[in-house]
């Protein structure tokens, strides 16, 4: 099996594949990033992961290299190349190299990055069985709606999560639960889903879809701000992602949702989410 990677133009195998120290996406983390999962080969929501690609480099003014058509030939070409089936595209863009300097000079040439790699999806038990949770202080910076490389504290969140047994941790700012450190996150209280706004905080490409099946499924949706405490209030929750998919919340900082089991409306939610991943499969 090959492992081939695309950088600015052109196709090499991944140990040829160099960047500049200076580039500013190592020195400043100066860059954006996109994963999308592929699923029996085949690229799952492209058009929604290269849109939200052109939005954050807009506000980075970072020039986009690439069309969206040409972008996907790359990526479906190192699929094909590599082997890859149940996989991820990663997309970094960074605004490229130059001496050392906190202000950018116009013009700049951009440093593009693709590869593909085969991921398993998500463990099978959690998404029978739940899974757990922490909280976490949302300590990232102000622009959380823009999908930096600069994840530092989202890093430091997952490790405490992984340190203390759970799957992911729940940021909380000003005490209001606003998304996971990798993940959106929905509660269910009295049959109603909620989660939290589009107010500073990733528009996650899976909650896009989710909210679609939601009211598809005619279950009552409200995108609003909650507590910490009313989030553990609720009846159940679950998280939305590219590789978490829809997995089921049981437990949050000790406190159990659901008496430690998946919640009905949970369950009705991952398989309409199924269901169009197998469309996407079959299609």
């Amino acid at each position: 099996m090959s492992d081939l990677v695309y950088l600015n133009g052109e196709i090499l195998p991944r140990e040829k594949a160099k960047v500049s120290i200076e580039d500013r996406g190592f020195l400043f983390a100066d860059g954006i990033y996109e994963v999308a999962r592929c699923y029996s080969g085949k690229i799952f929501a492209w058009e929604g992961h290269y849109d939200r690609l052109c939005r954050g480099a807009s506000s980075l003014r970072i020039p986009v290299p690439l069309k969206s058509d040409e972008m996907r030939r790359v990526a479906e070409d190192l699929l094909e190349r590599n082997g890859n089936r149940e996989a991820i595209v990663y997309i970094q863009l960074t605004r490229g190299a130059a001496p050392r300097a906190h202000y950018f000079e116009q013009g700049m040439e951009p440093t593009l990055v693709l590869f593909t790699r085969e991921v398993p999806g998500p463990n099978p038990d959690l998404l029978k069985k739940g899974c757990q949770v922490i909280s976490a202080v949302d300590n990232r910076w102000g622009l959380c709606y823009i999908k930096t490389t600069g994840l530092l504290p989202n890093t430091l969140a997952k490790q405490a999560a992984k340190e203390a047994g759970a799957f992911e941790a729940l940021f909380v700012r000003d005490g209001f639960v606003t998304e996971g450190s990798s993940s959106n996150c929905f509660a269910v209280s009295d049959g109603v889903i909620r989660t939290y706004p589009l107010a500073n905080i990733l528009a996650g490409i899976t909650r896009e879809i989710v909210i679609e099946l939601i009211n598809s499924l005619g279950i009552p949706l409200r995108e609003e701000a909650f507590t910490l405490e009313e989030f553990k209030g609720a009846d159940e929750a679950f998280l939305s992602g590219t590789t978490t998919e829809i997995m089921p919340i049981t437990g949050l900082d000790g406190h159990t949702f659901a008496g430690g089991r998946p919640g009905p409306i949970t369950l009705r939610v991952a398989e309409a989410f199924q269901r169009r991943i197998d469309e996407v499969r079959n299609g």
